[in-house]
């Protein structure tokens, strides 16, 4: 047992010793303990002459590493290309951290403890991504004015028509020897003046080039911005320009009240060809329990066409161009859409200051105007009104 700590305490000695100075201790240690070494056992003595040649061929191992190690160092700092070393780059960079150890001649190298790699405690910089060139954006409007009504091109800026407003006289049975019923008509000339409906957008070259779905996006998003204008511009222009409801809305529910209209329309000879309202109105009908109200409930007044609520046949279409509680009811072919200059959608470089600040310029505009040929074929009403 002496002896086996007189070698731990030798393996501790020979570090950092050069290949002489290890060479005279391990001889000055035989020449010191041959008569314990002769007192072992043939097997213990085997065992202990096989780890000191164990050790010296370690500390000869660990002294020609260093001597290599200091040869690198010497040719790198004479600017000559050094293979990398990995027990070289741990040492240096974790030198403080390194601990060794010698047990029973066996060499340590510890460092700090491993632990769970985590992206918080062991990534750098942003993890990789993926990017998408569609762009998460709004929907259209469920239904454009547009899709409403027809469409009348033009060549200038003023669509004239003439209306009919009042008459004198009537045709009547004729009596014998008497003159005919005599008639006259009254005519107005109404003038419809189209104007621009328009916008715009400046983004910078450089966006463009980074930013990919931006060709595919602007236009679209462009064109959603011109239709939401054009449908309140149009539906100010009707809502001013119908008949308004009279009808008194006390002791009656909405479907209630939309037949009534259909029915003041019929009574003028108009036929009703669509009902517009806001989504919330209209699911406010489908709601409606059939016991609420008479005649409705019969069978076919109110049905589903084409997964389309209908009253008596007749469409009801949502809008959110119309507010909650207002509605059309009427002959949609009387309403025209009149077109000077269609829809274009234009980019250009050349506008104000672009070409100077690299920006780019994106258009949209068509010169349009609402035409009202019969104002009495359209009722505007409002499900809360008096």
């Amino acid at each position: 047992m002496e002896l086996k700590e007189q070698l731990e305490a030798l393996s501790i000695k020979l570090e950092g010793k050069s290949k002489e100075e290890i060479k005279t201790a391990m001889e000055t240690f035989a020449t010191e303990n041959t008569k314990a070494i002769e007192a072992a056992t043939t097997e213990v003595k085997e065992a202990l002459l096989t780890q000191i040649e164990e050790l010296k061929t370690k500390a000869e191992e660990m002294q020609a590493h260093t001597d290599a190690l200091d040869v690198k160092m010497q040719d790198q700092k004479k600017g000559l290309k050094v293979t990398n070393d990995p027990v070289k780059e741990i040492i240096t960079k974790d030198f403080d951290k390194i601990k060794t150890v010698v047990k029973s001649g066996k060499v340590y190298l510890e460092t700090k403890a491993v632990g769970n790699m985590t992206l918080g405690a062991n990534l750098t910089g942003d993890q990789p991504r993926t990017f998408s060139n569609e762009v998460a954006t709004l929907p259209m409007q469920i239904l454009n004015f547009s899709d409403l009504i027809g469409t009348i091109n033009i060549g200038n800026g003023t669509y004239t028509f003439p209306r009919r407003t009042t008459s004198e006289g009537a045709a009547a049975t004729q009596t014998e020897g008497a003159d005919k019923g005599q008639i006259d008509y009254d005519l107005s000339m109404i003038d419809v003046n189209t104007d621009f409906i328009a916008g715009f957008c400046v983004y910078s070259r450089k966006m463009a080039n980074n930013l990919p779905f931006l060709e595919s996006f602007l236009p679209g998003e462009l064109r959603r911005s011109y239709f939401d204008a054009e449908n309140s511009v149009f539906n100010t222009a009707l809502a001013a320009g119908a008949t308004a409801s009279t009808q008194i809305i006390t002791g009656k529910n909405k479907i209630e009240m939309l037949m009534n209209e259909v029915a003041t329309l019929a009574g003028s000879n108009w036929s009703t060809d669509g009902i517009v309202l806001s989504p919330a109105d209209y699911n406010s009908i489908l709601q409606t329990e059939v016991s609420t109200g008479a005649g409705y409930g019969l069978p076919g007044v109110v049905t589903l066409i084409n997964g389309r609520l209908a009253i008596n046949g007749i469409p009801l279409f949502q809008a959110n161009f119309l507010a909650a509680n207002k509605y059309y009811v009427g002959n949609w072919s009387q309403i025209k859409k009149v077109v000077t200059e269609g829809l274009s959608l234009q980019f250009s470089t050349e506008d104000e200051d672009n070409f100077r600040k690299n920006n780019i310029t994106a258009r949209i505009e068509a010169q349009v105007g609402l035409a009202i040929h019969r104002p009495d074929s359209m009722i505007y009403g409002d499900f809360t009104a008096v």
